[in-house]
Parts: C-alpha cells; structure tokens; sequence
C-alpha cells in the first residue's frame, strides 16, 4: 500500500491510498473553495447523561445529486468536472468531510471513498481492493487516535436512500468522537459487570456460545459471523475476529487476509435475502473498537478485555417492506423484532454464494 496525503483547495486533508507503490498522486484542487465554516458543538443531556452534536451547517450539504454531478467520482478538468478528489482516478480515498457533524474540539470526521466506481457497492470490490479498505479504516484509527480530543473512533457505512444515504457513490465515514459513545459505555459496563461476578470476558463467552449454535451464518478459520441471540433489527450479523483484539491496530496478518473473502460473502448475502429483482439492501455496516482516551475506564477492566466486531444489519424487515423506529424503539429504546434470529441465519445461510 502507498499513502499520499495532499490538501484541498479550501486546506482539508485528502489522503489516497493506492495498492501499486509506483502512482504518483499531484493532482491539485483547482476549485474555488473558501474556507470550511462549521458550528459544530457538543452539548450534554443531563437527564440521559449522553451528549449531542449540533451542526446547523449541515443542512446546506450535497444533496442527492445528478451521478454526472457526483463530487466522490474523481475530477475531469477537460469537461470542467471539478470534485472532491483532484485526480482522475484513484483506488481508496479518505479526506475531511466538508460538512461534519464533528470539527475542532469537538472531533473529526472523515468520508472513505471505497472505489472511483460510481455504480459500484462495497461487494462489488475484489478481495485485493476490501484488503485497501481495511488497511485505510486501519491507518486512519491510528492517525486519528492520536488526536488530543478524541476518545473513539468509529469507522462505517450507511448504504441505501433508505438509511438517509444523500450520495449515492460507494463510500463510508469515519467519526472520530471526543466521548465515548453511549452504545460502547453500555458494553463497558456490561463487560465490567460480569468480569466482576464471574471472573470471565463476556465477549469471549458470547462468541464461544454463539459459534456452536444454530445463528452462525458463516465462518472461517480466523473469523465467525452470527446473528446475535437479541437481534435488535430484523437481519443483523456479527462479525469477531476469533482471537480478541481491541482493535482494527491489533489484527494479525492472517485475520487480515481473511476479512475481506467474508465480509465480501456477507454482504453479497444481504443483497440476496430478498431475493431477484428487490432493490439492492439498505444497510449499516458499523466497527465497534475500544475507546482510546482516558474517560472510558471502568473498574476491573482495561482495552484489551473489549472485543472488536463488525455488526451489519439493515433496515429492510421483508420484500418492500422497512423496520421503522416507532414509539416504543424511538421513545424507550426497546426494539421489537420482527424477524425471529434463527429464521434470520437460517435464511441469510440458503442464500450463500455457490
């Protein structure tokens, strides 16, 4: 892999991210651009104890643009087709969003361009481009991780106008928080809670259990992927890496070179649960890594007790049909399910490529 980082015409950072070691990346953003302007702040729920972004600068982004407008295909200067990426043509792209949720003090956050393919998706790459993705999600944990404001990193994908998906070019987004998130503290506590009164890891146990039962959707000698026994959305699976490592940092080459032949399968999996002719599945494809600052201790437990997994899940609960977060989801945090879990890997399994 080669990294070349460069800067925006308006001073946000690209970096490219190429598999050969001969590209030479010198492209400059020619575009007009004045400086990035944000309001960006965090502001703490009291009562809920967790904290909210507020961005009014967000309503002005691009919005669902004509595909010969898209600003994450690289730039035709020749047909006046300035974008985002100054080069005309790339293999992996990361660079500062232009209209965060995150900036400043309150963090960062970041656009993941998976492929200069416009009408492509994530299981269209090669297991050789998803090994890219994996090494930028990688090296951009650690860059950002270093950031003195930041206390998590969180790297994913929404796929699907169904999801609120306003760019239709194959990308995702990596936050990097100046909190932990509260999801993560709920594992925290429950991580530390049953260390205490059993002595033993609770994701170890969770995965030990969940690899011999009948939810496992597929496996392979360094990573096991199941529907998780309280499955919130209707098809949900998550993906560990069968030794426990806090994070992307500490995956050993084997557990590297594994990841993208079955991520690949899982999500070309998603886009035939449904069966021939639905549109392609709307989903969240979402890394879960130990926090890295200060403030996410709990007692008796430290990062190497947490356990980093994928989890992909759509919002799609049968042909035509999507799961809403309705009054009990959205107004108390309980799911309903419609979808039973052994029903769900049962179906995601009949669906496997041949």
């Amino acid at each position: 892999m080669k990294k070349t980082s460069t800067r925006l015409a308006d001073g946000r950072e690209l970096i490219y991210y190429d598999e050969r070691d001969d590209v030479v990346r010198d492209a400059v953003d020619r575009r007009p651009l004045g400086p990035v302007s944000t309001t960006s702040e965090i502001r703490r729920d009291r009562l809920l104890g967790d904290s909210v972004a507020i961005a009014s600068h967000r309503q002005g982004r691009t919005y669902h643009p004509p595909a010969d407008e898209c600003p994450l295909c690289p730039s035709v200067p020749a047909e006046g087709r300035l974008s985002e990426i100054p080069d005309s043509s790339y293999d992996v792209v990361v660079f500062e969003n232009r209209f965060p949720s995150l900036a400043g003090d309150a963090g960062r956050c970041e656009v993941v361009c998976f492929t200069s393919d416009h009408d492509a998706s994530f299981a269209d790459l090669t297991p050789e481009q998803a090994g890219l993705v994996l090494e930028a999600w990688t090296d951009r944990t650690a860059e950002l991780s270093q950031l003195d404001s930041v206390e998590q990193v969180f790297c994913f994908e929404n796929r699907g106008a169904e999801i609120g998906v306003t760019l239709g070019h194959p990308h995702g987004q990596i936050y990097a928080y100046p909190f932990v998130t509260p999801r993560t503290d709920l594992m925290l506590r429950s991580l530390a809670a049953f260390k205490e009164s059993t002595g033993r890891n609770l994701f170890d146990d969770i995965v030990a259990e969940e690899s011999a039962g009948e939810r496992v959707v597929l496996e392979g000698e360094h990573w096991v992927a199941f529907v998780p026994y309280a499955a919130h959305w209707p098809y949900e699976v998550h993906l560990y890496p069968k030794r426990r490592v806090p994070d992307l940092l500490a995956l050993d080459e084997a557990a590297r070179t594994e990841f993208p032949q079955l991520y690949l399968e899982l999500l070309r999996r998603f886009d035939r649960i449904f069966g021939a002719g639905e549109a392609p599945t709307p989903y969240i494809a979402a890394w879960h890594q130990a926090p890295f600052g200060t403030s996410a201790g709990h007692a008796g437990i430290n990062r190497d007790d947490f356990a980093l997994h994928l989890e992909l899940f759509t919002i799609r609960r049968t042909s035509g049909k999507l799961k809403f977060l309705a009054g009990s989801e959205s107004g108390m945090s309980v799911f309903i399910n419609d979808v039973p879990p052994e029903a769900a890997a049962e179906r995601l399994r009949e669906v496997a490529s041949s």
